[in-house]
């Protein structure tokens, strides 16, 4: 079981086979919830990063690409 220690400013460094189980790195967001005397860490769901390279850039049209996207975008959901 992976450990960490806390150090006097209440800082702790996630252990790398943490990180790596949850493909998190500098930056993202851990939230911590409260359990009974349990700690449970979530990370918040990144939907917006599921989206990367939906629009395109570059030459073309803006509204075009949007267009798509949003096309795209509505079959996941089907």
């Amino acid at each position: 079981m992976p450990k960490s220690t806390i150090t006097s400013k209440g800082q702790t460094t996630v252990p790398r086979e943490v990180r790596q189980r949850l493909a998190v790195g500098e930056g993202d967001v851990l939230e911590w919830e409260l359990v009974g005397n349990t700690v449970r860490i979530v990370v918040p769901d990144r939907a917006f990063l599921r989206r990367r390279g939906t629009i395109l850039t570059g030459k073309g049209s803006a509204v075009r690409d949007v267009r798509i996207a949003r096309e795209r975008r509505g079959a996941e959901r089907t």
